[in-house]
């Protein structure tokens, strides 16, 4: 199968050591958990290139790996071209960072892939201390917002979780992924029956829930809430953090 050139190795990190996963056959475990699950992978290149992908094939005896690549996308190609490319993933509360190198774009008879060498170092790191409420399955607040890659179509999506500056919303497999980094604005936030704002979300990451529950989860950080939105937003929080103590005493 022809190959394009493959790309420059990246420039050292300054990441802090001890978060550094160097040992051979604990890297290919994460691997081979992010494969297995399906895990969504956000690939980013310092030109300031975002991808969504996922890790295809892992080849432990060549030290190669390849992910998902939609040969006519731009984003694609400017992969293999620039400098560094960093691929970041979610493992339940441990985000996964490790770099991209010896790049390659392999086409075959109907698809193709980005290939790469496995890493030789994968940072983890927990997910961001700020205190997140898992909303209440049947009062779950809801979101309205335009699919940026259907502007006539209006979703109405669940946020499964919530905190001051951020939630997380439940993605049907059947509605195609918004792409990270993208901000979705006129955003209606609905908390309850009375209670609606609207902002602006900017995605951060796609992350597999579990095969059963056939769509993702979309973290996404909340912008541009005034101080009564905040306020409005604090609250509510606050009331379901109260709920779900109560719920579990009964």
């Amino acid at each position: 199968m022809p190959v394009a050139m493959p790309s420059s190795a990246p420039l050292e990190h300054t990441r802090p050591n001890e978060l550094g996963v160097t040992n051979p056959v604990e890297i290919v475990q994460l691997l081979r958990t992010v494969l297995a699950r399906g895990v969504p992978v956000t690939l980013l290149g310092s030109d300031g290139t975002v991808y969504g992908s996922t890790l295809w094939t892992l080849d432990v005896a060549q030290r190669r790996m390849a992910f998902t690549a939609d040969v006519l996308s731009p984003a694609v190609h400017r992969l293999v071209e620039t400098e560094d490319v960093t691929a970041v993933c979610y493992l339940d509360q441990v985000k996964l960072e490790f770099d991209l190198t010896h790049r390659l774009l392999v086409h075959g008879a109907h698809s193709c892939v980005l290939q790469a060498q496995l890493p030789t170092v994968i940072y983890r790191f927990q997910r961001r201390s700020s205190y997140r409420v898992r909303t209440l399955e049947r009062v779950a607040p809801t979101v309205t917002l335009r699919h940026p890659g259907m502007p006539d179509v209006l979703l109405d999506l669940r946020v499964l979780d919530l905190s001051a500056g951020g939630c997380a919303l439940y993605m049907p497999h059947d509605v195609p992924p918004i792409d990270p980094g993208v901000t979705l604005n006129g955003v209606r936030v609905q908390l309850d029956q009375d209670t609606v704002f609207t902002c602006a979300l900017l995605v951060h990451h796609l992350t597999s829930i579990q095969p059963q529950a056939q769509g993702v989860r979309l973290g996404c950080e909340l912008l541009y809430l005034d101080a009564d939105q905040q306020r409005t937003l604090q609250r509510y929080i606050d009331q379901t953090q109260k709920r779900r103590r109560q719920l579990a005493l009964d």
